[in-house]
Formats: structure tokens, C-alpha cells, sequence
């Protein structure tokens, strides 16, 4: 009885053991494949899953060269070389290697590099072109590594640099069409994903594959031609030489479309090397970004408004005394000696500011600023001109300025007496050009733009679609008096040094600047802003602007001299027969 009892609790303990062990197994089964499921089916996809990003191509950027577009911004391969400490087996060698064929693109202390074996990635060169990174492949060395990057490189160099801007080491735009455009112009990045075996050979099936192509940027076509562009820089250079001025800008503009032939601002800066400029400022495309006080280049538009309005013709005329009283202001002319019954006309030739204030005052009462004559001031220069506001141009950095309204306290006559001959608003290059080329382009008031197509996937120029029409500010009756006003102006001073059998115009200005609350006695900013064409059709707007810390530069001693280099050059390069 005795036996049997301990053979049945041999059974008993072996059955309990056994359904123990497989309890065990069943809960760690359990553990395993339910509860750390997720976990080991992402090790498996980490082993099993390879995911290659494919990078997109930062889109080029074109000029035109006349009707063809040029590459002016474009991609090229280069290299990091690296190396991982743990696995390299001469650094002597590999050192000899990299300062021979790398040059100055090798890194510093190259020894300490490979001395860091705690790490398997370091860095000895950059920008490595590819026939460096052949020959450095060929020497067979231990441990070194090349990865793939794009850099951007500029076959014109710093041509219209500030309007290009650059692109920095994470890739990403800055200034310019770079920056503004960076979302076109930077892409989509693909993504391949592949499940593979043990070899990491690639399996032909699997809801994980996944093959998504990158699409690479736009290729940007820009309204900028490399030939005006080119010359309007050189024509700058040397005007800035002449006049001392430090500082520069010019604007030439297609006034029957808008888009910019040119945008130059000097001090400038190579895009390539980026890196080595000491002062951000030349990094900024001032025609764009640096409100001034226009000056006398606004008188276009006030008489512009005043004639729209009905209050004055260019043969109209008034009493010039060289001084004018708003309200306790004392205004006078720069130019004195002028006096006596004159003719709009003739105040526009002198640049005399009683003249447009006078305009100011008819559009009121005949003898007051009136708010309603500041009610219609506003309207032509904020709305209808669209001063002191952006443009929409397509480059980074894009500023403002100001223009009082009268429903401000400042908004006064006195305010917009000074506003009628371009002092008390600040503007922008860009907008005075794309207010003036309505004045002589019929009164269309077009969007200033830098964009002309694109280049399509075939290498094909595609150009932009005219998406909207352009606004009327003024009357075709009214921007054709201007138009003549403003070519009698320049004719009556300055006709003898442009090309014979053209029309031309312009006005010019000299502007006051602002410094510690007042304006400086020994500094002034130098403009002039005219057209050029045939007698029927305008062909180009430019406007030209010098300053320079403490110095007095002024528009038609200074600024002319670049637009009348420009304006000849214009009417060969654009081909304009003469008249007769």
C-alpha cells in the first residue's frame, strides 16, 4: 500500500511539474508574441526593413539673355570625406592623403580627429569634388568614407546677388529668390523602402515596400536680363567712383509688363562665398528693403493727381515767391530766383516745391490743404500709386515704409505739404519705379515682378501666364501729359547728353535724411528717375540712387549721370530705331 502511494505521487509531482514547464512556455509565448508583439516587429522591420531617403534637387535659377534663358544659379556634387577611427589602419598615410589631394578643404588636427576611437564618424574634408574624391578612392585607404551633398555654385559669380540671396549649409534659402521661393525651389524628398532577407537582398513582395520618387524643385526663370544686369552693375561701380558715394542701387523695369530687366545694389557680395562676408548689410537688396524719403521724384505723382483731378494743367500757373505759408510752416525752394507768374511746367523743371504744394492746395480749397485734399491725396499715393506698401515682388526682405494717413493725428496740412514734394513719407526704390512707369506707360499700374517661367522637366522655357490685370491709378489722357511734362523737364537741362532721335524723360531728386530725430545738415541721398523709348512707347524705367554716410550727393549732379549711361546703353541693346 506503501509503494503504490509513493508511485502515484511520483505521477502527481512529474504531471505537475510538466504542466508547470508548459505554463512557463505558454505564458512566456503569450509575453512574447501578444504583449511585446509591437516591440519585436519593429527589431524585425529594423532588420528586415531598409528605408533610403532620395533626395530632391534644389531647382535652378535662370536668367534671360535676351529671349533665351542662362543658368545663373546652378548645382554641383560634392563630398564629405570621413572617417571611422576604430576601423583605420594608417593614419599617417591617410593624413598625407587628405592634405595632398583635399587642400585647404581638409579640417584642422586631422591626428586629433583620428585619435578619437571612441567614435566611428569624423570628418576630415569638405566640399570635396568628385575628382578629388576619385583620387582619394585610388590610394585604397582603410576606414574612409565619402558622403554625397549639392552644393549651389554661380556661373555669372555676384551678379544680382542680393536679388538671388544664397543658400546656407542645412540647405535652406536665405535673402532673395533663395529665400523667398525656398519652398519651390527646395522640392519633395523621395523615400524607398524595401523589405530584404538575410543578404539584405531586396524581396519582390510585402505591404512594407514602398518606391516614392522625390520631385525635385522648381527651376526658376527670372525677368532679370544678364546683359542689363551686368551693365547697370559696371554703370553703378563707376558712378559710385566718381561721386565718392559708398552706397548704390538701380531698378530697370519694363514699364508695359512690370518685370524687372535689372535690380542692382552695391556694396555687394559673392554668393559662393557667403560665409567670408564681414557685414550683413550687403547681404539686403536695398531697393527693396530700405525705406527713404523720396523727394522731388514724387512731384510726378502729385501733379500726376492733380491733374487727374482736374485742378491744373501743365500751362496752368501760379505766383512763385520761392516761399509758401502752411499754416506756421514757412516753405522755400531749393532753387531760388524763380519768382514771379509761372507755369507748372516750368516749376516741374526747376523742381521748385512751392509749385506742388500750391497743387496740394487747389486739390482742396484753392488756398488750404483741406482734408479733403488729403482725403484725395491719400488715395492716389496709398491706394492707386500704392506707396508705403508691398509690392508682392518676389524677393525676400521686403519692407513697407510709411505713409501718414490723414485720420492721424500727424495726417496734417503741414504734413502733406512736405508729402507734395516727396519729404514726410518713407518708400521704397521699388515702389517709386512701379508708381512712375504708370505715368508713362498709359496709366497701367503693374506689379513689379522678377519672375519671367519656368523650365520644365524637358529643359523647355515655359513663361509665366499673365494671371490678373493690371490697375488703372490714372487716366491715359493724364499719364500722357505726365509723359511729355517729364521728357520737357529732362529735354530743358539735360537733353544734349542722351542719344539723338529718342524720347526720354525724367525727374530728379535729392533727399533730406533722417538722423537723431532731425534732418542732417551734411548728408543727402542723390535719385534720378526717368524713361526712355520711342516717341510712342516707353521702353524702360530706371531709377537710379547714391548715398554714402556724411556725404551731400544730389540727384542730378550725382544719380543722372548712371541713369544717362544706362538709358544709351538700353536703347542700342534693346534695338529702338531713331526717329528720322
Amino acid at each position: 500500500m506503501k509503494l503504490e502511494l509513493q508511485k502515484g505521487s511520483r505521477s502527481k509531482i512529474l504531471a505537475a511539474v510538466v504542466l508547470s514547464t508548459m505554463a512557463v512556455f505558454v505564458g512566456r509565448l503569450f509575453y512574447l508574441q501578444i504583449i511585446q508583439h509591437g516591440f519585436y516587429v519593429d527589431v524585425a522591420n529594423k532588420e528586415q526593413v531598409k528605408r533610403l531617403t532620395i533626395p530632391a534637387k534644389r531647382g535652378l535659377i535662370y536668367a534671360m539673355d535676351g529671349q533665351d534663358p542662362v543658368p545663373l544659379v546652378m548645382n554641383q556634387t560634392v563630398y564629405t570625406v570621413f572617417a571611422d577611427p576604430q576601423t583605420i589602419k594608417d593614419d599617417a598615410k591617410i593624413i598625407d592623403t587628405i592634405k595632398r589631394i583635399a587642400g585647404g578643404n581638409a579640417r584642422d588636427g586631422l591626428q586629433a580627429l583620428l585619435d578619437k576611437k571612441d567614435s566611428r564618424y569624423q570628418i576630415l574634408a569638405t566640399k570635396v569634388t568628385r575628382v578629388q574624391a576619385d583620387k582619394i578612392k585610388a590610394e585604397d585607404l582603410s576606414g574612409i568614407g565619402f558622403q554625397e551633398e549639392s552644393q549651389r555654385v554661380y556661373p555669372e559669380g555676384s551678379l544680382a546677388a542680393q536679388t538671388l540671396g544664397f543658400v546656407d549649409y542645412s540647405g535652406t534659402g536665405r535673402y532673395g529668390i533663395e529665400d523667398k521661393l525656398n519652398d519651390r525651389l527646395t522640392g519633395k524628398d523621395g523615400l524607398l523602402q524595401s523589405v530584404t532577407d538575410v543578404s539584405d537582398v531586396p524581396l519582390t513582395i510585402g505591404n512594407n515596400n514602398i518606391n516614392k520618387p522625390a520631385v525635385n524643385g522648381d527651376n526658376i526663370v527670372l525677368s532679370i536680363d544678364r546683359n542689363v544686369q551686368s551693365h547697370v552693375e559696371q554703370a553703378l561701380a563707376d558712378g559710385l567712383k566718381r561721386t565718392g558715394a559708398t552706397k548704390g542701387s538701380a531698378i530697370v523695369v519694363d514699364p508695359q509688363t512690370g518685370k524687372i530687366m535689372a535690380m542692382a545694389n552695391l556694396p555687394t557680395f559673392n554668393p559662393a562665398k557667403f560665409n567670408e562676408v564681414t557685414d550683413p548689410a550687403a547681404f539686403n537688396n536695398g531697393a527693396v528693403s530700405s525705406p527713404y524719403e523720396p523727394g522731388s521724384d514724387v512731384k510726378t505723382l502729385t501733379m500726376a493727381t492733380g491733374i487727374d483731378k482736374g485742378v491744373v494743367t501743365a500751362n496752368s500757373t501760379y505766383v512763385n515767391t520761392d516761399h509758401i505759408q502752411v499754416d506756421d510752416r514757412t516753405i522755400s525752394n531749393a532753387t531760388l530766383g524763380q519768382t514771379g507768374t509761372i507755369t507748372f511746367q516750368h516749376a516741374l523743371n526747376w523742381s521748385l516745391n512751392t509749385g506742388f504744394v500750391t497743387v496740394a492746395q487747389l486739390l482742396g480749397d484753392g488756398t488750404n490743404i483741406t482734408r479733403g485734399a488729403r482725403d484725395t491725396m491719400y488715395d492716389y499715393f496709398y491706394n492707386r500709386f500704392h506707396l508705403g506698401q508691398l509690392t508682392g515682388i518676389e524677393v525676400a526682405g521686403e519692407v513697407t515704409g510709411t505713409i501718414i494717413s490723414p485720420d492721424e493725428v500727424d495726417g496734417n496740412a503741414v504734413k502733406y505739404s512736405n508729402m507734395s514734394f516727396g519729404q514726410g513719407l518713407d518708400v521704397t526704390m521699388v515702389q517709386v519705379v512701379a508708381a512712375f512707369s504708370s505715368l508713362v506707360n498709359g496709366g497701367k499700374y503693374y506689379q513689379p515682378t522678377v519672375l519671367a517661367g519656368v523650365m520644365d522637366t524637358n529643359g523647355k522655357y515655359v513663361p509665366n501666364k499673365v494671371t490678373s490685370s493690371p490697375s488703372n491709378p490714372i487716366s491715359a489722357s493724364t499719364a500722357s501729359q505726365l509723359r511729355e511734362m517729364t521728357h520737357v523737364a529732362r529735354s530743358t537741362f539735360y537733353s544734349g547728353v542722351d542719344k539723338q532721335g529718342y524720347y526720354t524723360g525724367g525727374k530728379t531728386g535729392t533727399s533730406q535724411v533722417v538722423k537723431n530725430g532731425g534732418y542732417a545738415d551734411d548728408e543727402s541721398v542723390g535719385t534720378y528717375l526717368g524713361y526712355g523709348g520711342s516717341a510712342d512707347l516707353s521702353r524702360y524705367v530706371i531709377m537710379v540712387q547714391v548715398s554714402g554716410d556724411h556725404k551731400t550727393l544730389q540727384g542730378a549732379r550725382d544719380a543722372l549721370p548712371i541713369f544717362t549711361d544706362i538709358s544709351n546703353w538700353m536703347l542700342d541693346y534693346l534695338k529702338i530705331q531713331p526717329k528720322g
